[in-house]
């Protein structure tokens, strides 16, 4: 029971030392003896407490490299448990449900906060659906960058975090429905135009046509099957 606690103690620790010396995710953390003799503990007890981490998707553990902050820290895979949902048609309902209530506040908060270098990754992930839509080619996880960007440039800490939920909803929607190529193009143009330009209330408005029109879609197909 001591060598638990001590431990949790110092997954915390850790957690505070990441924090505070602000390191991003990907960054590498010191080695196993340094952070030892830095936080006061054995070696086995630190071990234990990394792995802990780890299992959080806070820290990653590279064979032979080192350990470092995860790229996607604190979030797991599957936050919601999509995976294990039998009924695919119910789900991809009820996410894009939860996309239409969030997603158009999210464009809008974009449109406010993006900087000039996210403008410029947006419109690079525009510019790849557009590619993969040109030769014919899955467009689904260019689709998820374009829609993860926009969410990033909301500068919104909580953002990250639903992240996976959006980036989730896309992939789920895109396996249970056939793809319009054309009207992709054309809502995704809207929404960079929109959030370039710093309309708030028409990037709002665009991504929920966006939404609104694949639902629309989905409900069209499902009555005609």
């Amino acid at each position: 029971m001591e060598t638990k606690t001590l431990a949790h103690s110092t997954a915390e620790k850790l957690v505070q030392y990441i924090r505070e010396q602000q390191l991003a995710p990907g960054a590498k953390i010191p080695t196993e003896y340094e952070l030892a003799r830095m936080l006061g503990v054995g070696r086995n007890t630190l071990r234990e407490a990394v792995r802990m981490l780890a299992s959080r998707n806070i820290l990653e553990i590279r064979q032979g490299a080192g350990t470092f902050v995860c790229e996607k820290m604190g979030v797991s895979d599957d936050p919601l448990g999509f995976t294990l949902v039998s009924d695919r048609r119910r789900l991809t309902d009820e996410l894009m449900e939860i996309r239409c209530i969030i997603e158009p506040s999210i464009a809008a908060l974009a449109a406010r906060n993006a900087t000039e270098q996210e403008l410029t990754e947006l419109e690079q992930a525009c510019a790849a659906v557009e590619q993969c839509i040109r030769e014919g080619q899955d467009f689904t996880a260019a689709d998820q960058v374009f829609h993860t960007i926009i969410a990033r440039c909301t500068h919104n800490s909580v953002m990250s975090n639903l992240i996976p939920v959006i980036t989730r909803g896309v992939s789920v929607y895109a396996s249970e429905t056939e793809q319009e190529c054309v009207q992709t193009v054309r809502s995704h143009r809207r929404i960079l135009q929109a959030i370039r330009l710093r309309h708030e209330a028409d990037a709002q408005q665009a991504m929920l046509y966006h939404l609104l029109y694949n639902s629309y879609r989905r409900t069209k197909d499902s009555d005609s099957v």
